[in-house]
């Protein structure tokens, strides 16, 4: 087990790494720039340039004897006034979240005569792909709040364009049912895969903890896309505890994005996934 040092050490790495082989993080494309212009109604490429110049990624950090927070998200999102708003709210509610439990624990811990540890909120939002549609974020967390060590997490969210809202990947599927139906054979096997390949034995055992594979609609989801036009891409982030003791930390599984997961796309979103061949 690491220790607090050490984990605390490796919170701003946990936390700022997003090692997504599938839905990976991406620098605009000649294909994305064409595609956002194509647009109806989206305006000509010059000015979505000078508005991400007016609209940088945003990065903000606090660290002090209380806490150590920090929360970015890109220039993506931040170009996009509804949503730049909705992230600077729960960048607000997430630090006075840990600014409340910080301060009631060192209050404890002095009363008890106990040494305080400072804890801690670090996430990334990162893009994961922009397609004239929609904007896919990915988001890794790192916490500590005193106790043997730290968690990592997940986040995701989807921006539709069309109805300028936020929504959760799984808004686009008919169903939780239907995705987890769709995607259970798949997932659980590259969890298999994923398992063997870092060398650990699939828990076998029928009332084992981990024998079971999990529905997948409960873990994180991303979605991307690999031209800049479709959501072709999928991964799934779970989280230490899921699959695993803590001592496996997490995982990112990447799915196919099969015609029949295809099928089970709302018809409002149909025409934005493109299954592979």
């Amino acid at each position: 087990m690491m220790t607090e040092k050490a984990w605390r050490n490796a919170i701003p790495i946990l936390a700022g790494a997003l090692l997504l082989a599938g839905c990976s993080e991406d620098a605009p494309t000649k294909a994305e720039k064409v595609a956002a212009a194509s647009v109806p109604g989206a305006p000509p490429q010059g000015a979505v340039d000078e508005a991400a110049k007016q609209a940088p990624a945003s990065n903000v950090s606090e660290d002090n004897e209380l806490i150590e927070f920090a929360y970015a998200y890109p220039a993506d999102a931040a170009q996009i006034p509804e949503l730049a708003k909705l992230l600077d709210e729960d960048r607000a509610t997430k630090r006075e979240a840990l600014v409340t439990a910080a301060g009631r624990d060192k209050a404890a811990a002095e009363k008890e005569g106990f040494p305080y540890r400072k804890h801690s909120h670090l996430q990334t939002w990162k893009r994961v792909t922009s397609t004239p549609r929609f904007l896919s974020l990915s988001a890794e967390i790192g916490t500590y709040s005193g106790g043997a060590h730290g968690m990592q997490s997940f986040d995701t969210l989807i921006w539709d364009r069309n109805r300028r809202e936020r929504m959760k990947p799984l808004d686009l599927f008919k169903s939780s049912a239907a995705f987890d139906a769709a995607v259970r054979e798949p997932f659980c096997a590259a969890i298999e895969r994923a398992k063997a390949a870092r060398g650990i034995a699939i828990d076998e055992a029928p009332d084992g903890v981990f024998a079971k594979c999990p529905p997948a609609s409960a873990q994180t989801v991303w979605l991307g896309s690999s031209d800049g036009r479709y959501l072709d891409r999928l991964t799934i982030a779970i989280a230490p505890y899921e699959i695993g003791p803590y001592a496996e930390g997490s995982w990112k599984i990447n799915v196919p994005m099969t015609g029949a997961l295809v099928k089970v796309v709302k018809d409002e979103f149909a025409r934005d996934f493109l299954p592979i061949n």
